[in-house]
């Protein structure tokens, strides 16, 4: 078995259809993104002892809320410290492994709930789902970029939406089988738990076994690789550790952190922030139904923006993000004002579509920068920036909200101040973006890059 899950042995044969490695990708991505619809539990996990209503013994929602900020943390980690193992052991490995986590990481956490341990849930969830989650994040990521070398943007793109549709998936099963194994004395939680990991298992380890890496010196047909490197698209390639040590990698860093800082607070705190904003104007039904809209808005981002990466060039296509952004976020507070809906759903969905964007954009512009030779532990060093946003972001749009209603602002008008606050945040992204230049050529790797003989 460990034979079969070798580097070695996950190497295409000849006359392999290159496009059976997005739907290998798709595999992993639609499954971990399941993670955007955890808050569907939480309330149901308030009521595992009473059922129909909090009893004294009983989960606050407070206590909960720490499974999903786990799972995240732990995400980064991984996908920071898993890397260079991934470059090493292939895609197939790395994805099992993952399937392996975030399936069992379930399991752990449905026994948690049927003993009412929550140690066990952060454990499972947090912990090992969270691993799961960043392993799996960065695992299709170079083998993508190898099979796609002349449209990389919606390579990673066509994977990395799956990412952002998990939650379309995730959230109705969930629901659908809560009301299934719910009861008088259940509300199904811990079974939904075990049927979701189960599943979640078996279709990631379906695209473990279908993920393929190019032979070596493998090209598509008709492509021809540049002869030298461009403005910023080198044909050299960068160990990841001498990465690191580039300028380039942590303007990349702040670009990434500050996109997304300005873009995660809102998705968490969508639905309450649209009926405070607009008063009488969006209600409860209609703030559920905004948020199911900025999601599929996050999902299709994902492709479409990164698809037009290849043609607009990577930094150009950050430069539209921050200089859109800073215009839609500063049009935010007159749009309530106004009691405009149109206006102000059309700005926070064009918002979303970017912040999708951008996590689908980066792995391109890695490669762009870094070559192909250890994008993928370069991808997951980078990732940290994500972690470091899930904490800024939402700290921004809570904290700064009730300093200001404690301070007599109208809850309507509560969220000005973090509008503009963002904009500064896009506006700093925008100069760091401006920053990146070509890597200099003494971080160039000495060897010449073997193709698909390296993850």
């Amino acid at each position: 078995m460990a034979g079969f899950l070798d580097r070695e042995r996950t190497v295409a044969g000849p006359g392999f259809n290159r496009w059976m490695v997005p739907p290998a990708a798709l595999c992993i991505h639609l499954c971990i993104g399941q993670v955007y619809a955890f808050s569907v539990f939480n309330l149901p996990m308030t009521r595992l002892i009473g059922v129909t209503e909090s009893a004294p013994g009983d989960w606050k929602l407070t206590t909960l809320g720490w499974i999903f900020s786990i799972s995240i943390v732990c995400l980064g980690l991984a996908a920071a410290f898993a890397g260079s193992w991934l470059e090493r052991v292939g895609p197939r490995k790395a994805m099992l492994l993952s399937a392996t986590c975030f399936g069992g990481g379930f399991l752990v956490s449905a026994l948690g709930i049927w003993l009412h341990v929550i140690w066990l849930v952060y454990l499972g969830y947090g912990v090992l789902g969270g691993i799961g989650l960043g392993i799996g994040y960065i695992s299709p990521v170079s083998t993508l970029i190898k099979w796609f070398p002349d449209r990389p943007g919606m390579a990673t793109g066509m994977a990395i939406m799956g990412f952002g549709g998990g939650a379309m998936i995730g959230s109705p099963l969930a629901v659908g089988l809560m009301a299934f194994f719910s009861g008088p004395e259940s509300v199904g939680v811990a079974p939904t738990f075990v049927t979701m990991g189960l599943i979640y298992f078996t279709f990631m380890t379906i695209g473990a076994l279908l993920v393929r890496l190019p032979p070596e010196g493998w090209l598509p047909a008709g492509y021809q690789p540049p002869a030298e490197s461009g403005k910023l698209i080198t044909t050299a390639h960068v160990h990841v550790d001498e990465a690191l040590k580039t300028p380039q990698f942590y303007l990349v860093w702040m670009v990434l952190f500050l996109n997304v800082s300005a873009g995660i607070g809102v998705l968490g705190q969508a639905s309450a922030m649209s009926q405070e904003m607009m008063p009488g104007k969006i209600e409860a039904a209609a703030a559920a139904g905004f948020v199911g809209l900025l999601s599929i808005f996050n999902m299709a981002g994902r492709f479409i923006w990164a698809s037009a990466s290849d043609y607009l060039g990577r930094k150009n296509t950050y430069l539209v993000f921050f200089a859109l952004g800073m215009a839609l976020y500063a049009a935010v507070p007159p749009a309530a004002a106004m009691g405009s809906v149109v206006l102000y759903v059309l700005c926070y969905c064009v918002i979303m579509s970017m912040y999708g964007g951008g996590f689908a954009t980066v792995p391109a512009y890695l490669k762009d920068l870094f070559g192909t030779m250890h994008v993928g532990a370069i991808h997951g060093r980078l990732l940290t920036a994500w972690a470091a946003a899930g904490v800024m972001g939402p700290v921004l749009i809570n904290y700064i909200r009730e300093f200001q209603i404690e301070a007599g602002v109208p809850k309507a008008q509560a969220y000005t101040v973090t509008m503009y606050i963002m904009v500064g945040l896009l506006f700093l992204g925008l100069i760091c973006n401006a920053l990146i230049r070509a890597v200099d050529s003494r971080h160039h790797h000495s060897e010449p890059d073997t193709g698909g003989s390296r993850l």
